[in-house]
């Protein structure tokens, strides 16, 4: 399959998106699509601005998606999001070719699909990237490496240096960054004051201070750290803050500390070493891009995954039950580890 114009619906989960990214460079530069179309929700596209395929993209809303997608007579769409409402959205849009994963309802609505593997009739946790890749082959884009890449232009930069210098990070100083938010739902919070030892303890072993960020609504769980933790860390919350901003503050730290949530895939983007705290979803969903990223998560609960937005049992002990001493620990071996690798590059220079 190729020929004429490609359109690539995005996925609207941030850290989906980034995953994303490999799939959107591979098919922004294929030989077999004459044109390259990449449309995504509009509070998104500051993440891919600076992109090399950053002038293909085109924002849109609930209700603009089908009339968007008509004008833009597209011969092929390639669904990156597993919801229902794009696969019915791109349909109505009466686009020929309609590839993406055939989970549940879809079906129907998909001329080409790849139907993910199931055990005993229940479908078999896969990477989400490997899911995205093997969706691009479905219009015959391949894509030779799974690694995330975020570009950051020096005006994006130059501008989160001046928002964490007003905010109180001093010139030079090595920072961690902490993200205890979750949009996908109360379920993934680990409690901010466990958050807040372990940014105490890093700036004790360490010398580095926290940078505590969040997205919309959440700065409530930014303020509720920076009371909880002993050395008082900076505070993004009643800062200027969006994805795009987030890139250059995470490329640029020693450390993330993190939920199981987009920024986690920022730090896999550029080879932060990266503590993500997941309780309620599968691990196997976000098993790519782990060299410098250590999930810690409890392993001894019967009801979990249990993959709900809030705690069907009340309890929440996947994430309550996570004491800050083995995040801390996961954080401490990264930093060691990322220690001796710039050691053995300076010694061969």
């Amino acid at each position: 399959m190729s020929g004429g114009h490609l359109v690539i619906r995005a996925p609207n989960w941030v850290g989906d998106l980034v995953m994303a990214t490999p799939v959107m460079e591979a098919a922004s530069v294929s030989p077999d699509w004459e044109r390259v179309s990449i449309v995504l929700r509009e509070h998104l596209a500051p993440l891919l601005a600076d992109s090399s395929y950053g002038d293909r993209l085109v924002t849109v809303t609930k209700s603009t998606e089908v009339s968007v997608l008509r004008g833009l007579e597209a011969d092929a769409v390639m669904l990156l999001t597993n919801s229902l409402g794009a696969a019915w959205r791109a349909f109505r849009a009466r686009i020929g070719v309609r590839a993406g994963a055939a989970l549940g309802l879809r079906r129907p609505l998909l001329t080409h699909g790849f139907v993910p593997p199931t055990s005993g009739g229940r479908r078999v946790p896969i990477p989400t990237a490997h899911l995205l890749r093997d969706v691009a082959g479905l219009v015959g884009v391949a894509v030779p490496s799974l690694h995330p890449h975020l570009a950051i232009s020096e005006e994006t930069r130059a501008r989160a240096t001046r928002i964490v210098r007003e905010a109180g990070l001093e010139e030079g100083e090595p920072y961690v960054v902490c993200a205890p938010g979750a949009a996908f739902g109360a379920a993934k919070l680990w409690p901010p004051a466990f958050f807040a030892v372990v940014l105490d303890e890093l700036w004790e072993r360490r010398g580095l201070r926290g940078v505590v960020t969040c997205g919309p609504g959440e700065e409530d769980l930014v303020r509720e750290v920076v009371r909880a933790a002993r050395f008082k860390p900076v505070s993004l919350a009643d800062s200027e803050r969006d994805l795009a901003m987030l890139a250059p503050l995470i490329a640029d730290s020693e450390l993330l500390v993190v939920g199981d949530s987009g920024p986690r895939w920022f730090a896999a983007a550029f080879d932060v070493p990266c503590v993500s705290i997941m309780g309620p979803n599968s691990p196997e969903l976000t098993a790519s891009s782990l060299e410098w990223c250590e999930v810690v998560r409890r392993e001894d609960l019967e009801c979990s995954p249990c993959m709900r937005r809030v705690c069907p049992l009340g309890h929440h002990e996947c994430m309550r039950g996570l004491p800050p001493a083995r995040v801390l620990a996961a954080a401490v071996e990264l930093l060691e580890r990322r220690a001796g690798e710039r050691e053995t590059a300076s010694a061969l220079r």
